[in-house]
Parts: C-alpha cells; sequence; structure tokens
C-alpha cells in the first residue's frame, strides 16, 4: 500500500468500522432501554405490522371478555329476579291449596286471598322494576329477551352471539285472579294458573343458565387466545435481553478496538515525515 498524506486509507476504512459500530451499540443501547426489539419501523417493516395487528387481537379480545362479562351480569340479574319470581308462585300455590280446601269458610278465603293479591302485585314489581344499568333485563314492551340481543364476543364484526328465543311473554300474572269467595272454585281455578306460571319461570331460568354457562367458556377461550397472541406479540416486539447484552458486549469491544486502531492509523502521516527528514 503506497503512502500519501492526502488520502489515509486505513484510517477511512477504520471510521467507516467505526460509524457502523457506533450504529449498532446504539441500536442495542436503544432495545435495553426501552425493553423492546422494535422501536420503529426501520428496525423491522414487516415485525412491525405483524406485531400490529396481534395487538388489534389482544385488545379485541380482552373488550370481547368484558362484553361477556357484563353480558352474564345482565343474565344473573334477570335468573335472579325469576328466582324471587318463582318463591313467590310457590307461596302463592301453598295460599290457593290452602283456600281449595273446603274446611275454610269464606272469611279464612278472603285473607288467603289479601296475601294472594299482594303477591300478585310483587310478581308486576319485579317484571316492571328490575333493572340492569338503565335497561329492564324482563320486560321493555314485549321483552327485551322475546327479541334478538346481539353480543360481541370476539375480536372481530363476526364473532357475536345472539341471545333468542327466550320466552317470557308467557310469564303474565294479570292472567291471575284471586283464591276468595264462598267455595273453593276460584282457588282450584288458580292451581292451574299457578302451575304453568311455574313452568314458564322454570323453562327462561333454565335458558338464561344456558347462556350464562356458554359465556363462561367464551371468556375462558377468550383468555387462553389472549395470552397466546400476547405471547405471540411479545415474540416480535420484545428484546431478548440475553442476546442483545451480549451484543452490546460485542459492539463496546470492537468500538473500543476501532478507536485504538484510528489512534493507530493517525500515526502514518508522522511516517511520511520521517521519510522526508
Amino acid at each position: 500500500m503506497s503512502l500519501s498524506i492526502h488520502t489515509n486509507y486505513s484510517a477511512l476504512v477504520t471510521q467507516t468500522s467505526l460509524n457502523r459500530t457506533n450504529d449498532a451499540l446504539s441500536l442495542s443501547q436503544q432495545r435495553l432501554g426501552t425493553g423492546y426489539r422494535i422501536n420503529s419501523a426501520a428496525d423491522d417493516a414487516a415485525g412491525l405490522q405483524i406485531a400490529a395487528r396481534l395487538e388489534a387481537q389482544t385488545r379485541g379480545m380482552s373488550v370481547a371478555s368484558r362484553n361477556s362479562q357484563d353480558a352474564i351480569s345482565l343474565l344473573q340479574t334477570a335468573e335472579g329476579a325469576m328466582d324471587e319470581m318463582s318463591n313467590i308462585v310457590l307461596r302463592m300455590r301453598d295460599l290457593a291449596l290452602q283456600a281449595a280446601n273446603e274446611t275454610n269458610g269464606e272469611t279464612e278465603r278472603n285473607a288467603l286471598d289479601a296475601e294472594y293479591q299482594q303477591l300478585i302485585g310483587e310478581l308486576n314489581n319485579i317484571l316492571d322494576n328490575t333493572s340492569y344499568g338503565a335497561n329492564n333485563p324482563l320486560f321493555t314492551a314485549d321483552g327485551v329477551f322475546s327479541d334478538d340481543v346481539r353480543l360481541q364476543i370476539g375480536a372481530s364484526a363476526a364473532e357475536e352471539l345472539t341471545i333468542t328465543g327466550i320466552d317470557l311473554d308467557d310469564i303474565d300474572p294479570t292472567a291471575l285472579g284471586d283464591i276468595g269467595g264462598a267455595d273453593s272454585t276460584n282457588a282450584v281455578a288458580e292451581l292451574a294458573e299457578l302451575d304453568d306460571l311455574i313452568d314458564a319461570i322454570s323453562s327462561a331460568r333454565g335458558e338464561f343458565g344456558a347462556y350464562m354457562n356458554r359465556l363462561n367458556h367464551t371468556i375462558n377461550n377468550l383468555a387462553n387466545m389472549g395470552n397466546n397472541t400476547d405471547a405471540a406479540r411479545g415474540r416480535i416486539m420484545d428484546t431478548d435481553f440475553a442476546s442483545e447484552s451480549a451484543q452490546l458486549s460485542k459492539q463496546s469491544m470492537l468500538m473500543q478496538s476501532g478507536l485504538s486502531m484510528l489512534r493507530q492509523t493517525s500515526q502514518m502521516p508522522n511516517m511520511i515525515m520521517t521519510l522526508l527528514s
């Protein structure tokens, strides 16, 4: 290699290598400082795009899980109201059976009917005033669950569950009469109505329970998918501290050796001056 005052080839090569080493060192420091392998699109454009889609799915599944939990709360509110209605109707049936026994006279039947009518009033109160947030989960107009209720239970629009087929129209306390009177006629007639009402309430409660069980499984599946998707995103985005620490040590050593060699190459012009002296 020729000796030249104007061009110090060794110094130029060393400087270029130092610039590359400094960039790699800065990148390792940034990754270790932030904890992310990808801090800008320049680090891994394809990886950033994939990670963004995975993050959208993870966040969507988290929201869908909350949606499912809200739906369970709504169903629990409705089913809890039905449970109390079932207790009331059972008590009403006891009263009707007692009134149907003709050891009782009109006075006794009317006394039994007084409680019976109050219980009918409470059935109507539960139907009209049970609420979840601003909604009545039992009846608004013809009944919320007489229509379809769409639930968003996944990260995409296609992942939905529609609550349908729960018929609350048969749960109608206004069809009930009284158990008073001079004989057992009214009480006996009410027994059939009460049995139908018990069947309707039990059927609705069963369907509420079926939906709640399904939603619990939905939540478990969303948690499982969310964990795996988040782990996949982490493998793309997160820094491997063991590997990156090794890179940092390597680049630091290269930086030190490069600076040392740059000092050596700066002595080349002095060698030329030695030749001229």
